[in-house]
């Protein structure tokens, strides 16, 4: 009978280091293996500021189902792991942090990913959303405009602080690295809920981009990634997508991860509809 508690692992990745250089980044993950013994993979990420911990409740209704779960806290993004302002703006390294940790933890299946708010656009771009280059430079430029998160209100002041402390060169390739393209082949389907980052998507590159699989999933009344400019932007843009509402007309962004805002019918509704996705895209 699988724990019902996962096991936590700091692993290390020795290609890139932490946000304060003081050797390699950490990447601490959280498995709750089932008793299947050819479980598929699903990888999940959580929303920004935040910890896999706040997604248990999604990670156990997998496991017991019969999928293999790892969850990522992210590096400098989420309050189990420590944050900083390059963590709430260095994108791409969550990419890389599941590309990371599917080098590092055996797949005993195929594998798919998931993710809630920031954590959804992570499990979009390993599967092949893009963001624009050139929005991404103006955000980092400071002529475009994202507000900052509740999590981070300071956001903005830092980054105009590293900004100024920043090498030109390097600043300069930061948006090249935010638009790259963070496709990993290995996974097979991805499901996105609630994801962010919308405003800063290339459309076009995404349309092209994506080859797998993909279910997006929004609230009706998210304040912190409106679905007009996220959710359902994305599933028009990702070819095939299936995109619809969980929860009720009130469902807002936090139901899944704040106890004092737990939203059980939005919960049940992610949870009926990623087992069926995952069903179909990694065990038929």
């Amino acid at each position: 009978m699988p724990s019902a508690e996962p096991t936590v692992t700091l692993l290390h990745d020795p290609a890139r280091l932490a946000y304060d250089g003081a050797g390699p980044r950490p990447v601490q993950v959280s498995q709750w293996r089932s008793a299947r013994e050819d479980a598929p993979l699903v990888v999940l990420s959580h929303g920004t500021g935040g910890s896999v911990a706040e997604l248990a409740w999604w990670a156990t209704a997998l496991r017991d189902a019969g999928f293999d779960v790892v969850g990522i806290d992210h590096h400098g993004n989420s309050y189990a792991a420590g944050t900083t302002a390059l963590g709430f703006v260095c994108w791409w390294d969550r990419a890389l942090d599941v590309s990371f940790v599917l080098d590092s933890v055996t797949a005993r299946g195929p594998v798919g990913v998931a993710g809630f708010s920031l954590g959804g656009y992570t499990a979009g771009a390993v599967c092949g959303v893009r963001l624009s280059e050139r929005v991404v430079d103006a955000l980092f430029s400071g002529t475009f405009e994202l507000p900052p998160p509740p999590e981070y209100p300071t956001l903005r002041e830092e980054l105009d602080e590293l900004r100024d402390r920043t090498d030109p060169a390097l600043a300069a390739a930061l948006p090249r690295r935010a638009a790259a393209d963070l496709r990993d082949p290995r996974v097979r389907a991805g499901f996105l809920l609630c994801p962010a980052l919308g405003p800063v998507l290339d459309d076009a590159a995404t349309a092209t981009g994506v080859g797998v699989p993909v279910m997006v999933r929004w609230t009706a009344a998210d304040t912190e990634a409106p679905p007009e400019v996220n959710g359902m932007r994305l599933t028009r843009a990702i070819r095939g997508a299936e995109g619809g509402p969980v929860g009720t007309p009130e469902s807002g962004h936090y139901g899944f991860v704040i106890p004092a805002q737990d939203d059980p019918a939005a919960k049940a509704d992610v949870v009926r509809d990623s087992l069926a996705f995952f069903t179909r895209t990694l065990t038929t």
